[in-house]
């Protein structure tokens, strides 16, 4: 009888061995060390830490991370001792991570370094997260100053091909952003070409066009970034997801319209740093400030600020929570989104599709006990009346309406269908607000006031009431100019404008009588409150805006 040889076979049982005395070699030395022994075989690599060590430094160092549950991290290596091992591990503990070693084979560190061809320059933790924490996106922050070097950085990555420069341009357009302090990112595709713009102090700047076909490769990545359907494009979507940098978590809302040519994107970036403004920073007029920080104080009623998208509503009342925050008391707020964390305040987030509304999130509220309620948004009957309800029965509430000037949100809620006259009752203050755009320290120029510009100046400021503003000289004014460190635009930041009502006996009676906001700013004008005309003028003449700025937010104009 002829036996036959099986190479194949022979060979696959001496890898076996070869394997099983490589595990076992691992073993005898995790008992010399004394840590975890661990065959990497059977286990799921987590790329979430995988991507915190650059590919090219844990090979160095014969090490990865193949678990990450908050800042705990499961690293494997395969020679403890190793003098890169151990300044990688300690780079690691500086950066607040707690690291957990476990020795494993040659095999499971090839298996663990294998994964680093699933991640890019930025990596993806799970749908809706994008970790951006790496050394690689961490220079484009740093080195990022100005439009034109994410310009030239996008630039650079679409010559290139194709393969992985999608995940990369997607991660240069977010840290672009972010590095320029840009609030939203605008994605808006023409018939050849798609154009690129950030909006930066409120106004949209064109960074660069590029071709139909990356975008669509970009529309579905941030698609399933998103959470988002890939296959519907003829209906809007709506969805978010986040970015991860050092501790901190920056929430990025998405919106897909469908177009003429295309999809377009919009990405809303919710970043805490520019909404983490003190009350003092606001740009609220000494007075006024006064009269506000005396309000809040208040164990109950109701602080309503006023003004469009985008006009600074929600930094204000924020600036006011944090204000007023003690343990001694219980703050819930009900927003849409959640744009800025604040410890040691109940936060809650509207979701639509879950029934949970600012209507039903402030009636759970109020079973809750708080003493200071904020309504992210008034915006029907039985939430305003529920509201109002709240502020006249030992609550302080804040919220938000969207009405022009401070003047329209009685007129609002009446026709919202609360009594005028509890309205007056429960009302401490109206407020209005804008945003203007700050000119840039660097560049900024004064020039003198003269013609039409001059006696439109002087009247405005013949109409303000305080003394103190009686002294104000009105000889000249600054403008913007433009120079590298405010992109050329003349400008850097933004500061708010305001005005406020007060609820006093005079708005309590011309309230009952279901007046216009014409009539409403009448019986205000003796409080001597400054308008949003008034407090815009007097920071032109501060060289803190520009008439040009004041007069794109604001009409101006001599009364007829």
């Amino acid at each position: 009888m002829m036996v036959e040889f099986d190479d194949d076979k022979q060979k696959k049982k001496v890898r076996e061995l070869y394997k099983k005395e490589e595990e076992e070699l691992a073993q005898e030395l995790s008992q010399k060390y004394e840590i975890g022994y661990l065959d990497l075989s059977a286990i799921s690599i987590n790329t979430d830490g995988l991507g915190i060590i650059p590919e090219e430094k844990a090979k160095e160092a014969k090490m990865a991370i193949f678990a990450m549950v908050g800042k705990k991290l499961q690293v494997a290596v395969t020679a403890p001792s190793n003098e890169k091992t151990i300044e990688i591990v300690k780079e690691l503990q500086a950066r607040g991570y707690e690291c957990t070693q476990f020795l494993v084979s040659r095999a499971s560190i090839e298996k663990a370094w294998s994964r680093y061809k699933d991640i890019s320059f930025a990596y993806e933790t799970k749908a809706g997260a994008l970790d951006i924490s790496n050394e690689e996106i961490a220079a484009i922050l740093k080195n990022v100053k100005t439009i034109g070097d994410v310009k030239k950085l996008i630039e650079d990555v679409l010559v290139q091909k194709k393969g992985y420069r999608i995940s990369k341009i997607l991660e240069i357009i977010v840290a672009g952003a972010l590095a320029t302090s840009a609030s939203d990112i605008h994605l808006e595709p023409e018939e050849g070409y798609v154009r690129l713009r950030y909006r930066l102090d409120g106004v949209l700047l064109d960074i660069l066009t590029f071709d139909r076909d990356t975008y669509n490769l970009l529309l579905s990545r941030v698609k399933l970034l998103s959470g988002l359907k890939l296959n519907i494009k003829a209906n809007a979507q709506d969805g978010r997801f986040s970015v991860h940098i050092d501790t901190q978590n920056i929430e990025i809302r998405t919106s897909i319209l469908p177009g003429a040519y295309s999809e377009s994107i919009v990405l809303r970036i919710l970043n805490p740093k520019t909404i983490n403004v003190p009350m003092e920073e606001l740009g609220i007029s000494p007075k006024l400030l006064k009269l506000l920080e005396h309000e809040i104080s208040k164990p109950n009623g109701m602080i309503l600020t006023t003004g469009p998208t985008g006009s600074g509503k929600t930094t204000t009342l924020y600036s006011f929570l944090k204000k007023i925050h003690s343990p001694e008391i219980k703050i819930i707020t009900i927003e849409d989104p959640i744009e800025y964390h604040l410890p040691g305040i109940v936060q809650t987030q509207t979701d639509a599709e879950k029934g949970y509304t600012f209507l039903t999130g402030l009636r759970s509220a109020l079973r809750q006990d708080p003493d200071v309620i904020m309504v992210g948004e008034i915006r029907d009957s039985e939430t305003a009346e529920i509201a109002i309800n709240s502020a006249l029965t030992g609550h302080l509430v804040f919220s938000t309406l969207h009405t022009n000037d401070a003047a329209g949100s009685f007129p609002r809620l009446i026709d919202l269908g609360i009594n005028p006259k509890i309205l007056t009752s429960a009302i401490n203050i109206a407020l209005a607000q804008r945003l203007v755009r700050t000119l840039c320290p660097v560049c900024k120029k004064e020039v003198p006031l003269e013609g039409e510009t001059e006696t439109l100046i002087k009247y405005i400021l013949s109409t303000i009431t305080l003394p103190e503003y009686k002294k104000i000289e009105v000889k000249t004014m600054w403008v913007a100019v433009g120079c590298d460190k405010c992109n050329n635009t003349g400008y850097k930041g933004r500061i708010g404008i305001y005005e406020a009502i007060l609820t006093d006996q005079a708005i309590e009676k011309v309230v009952e009588e279901n007046p216009s906001e014409r009539e409403i700013r009448a019986a205000a004008a003796p409080q001597g409150l400054l308008t949003l005309e008034q407090d815009g003028v007097i920071k032109v003449l501060q060289g803190v805006t520009s008439l040009d700025e004041l007069q794109r937010v604001i009409e101006i104009k001599m009364a007829s």
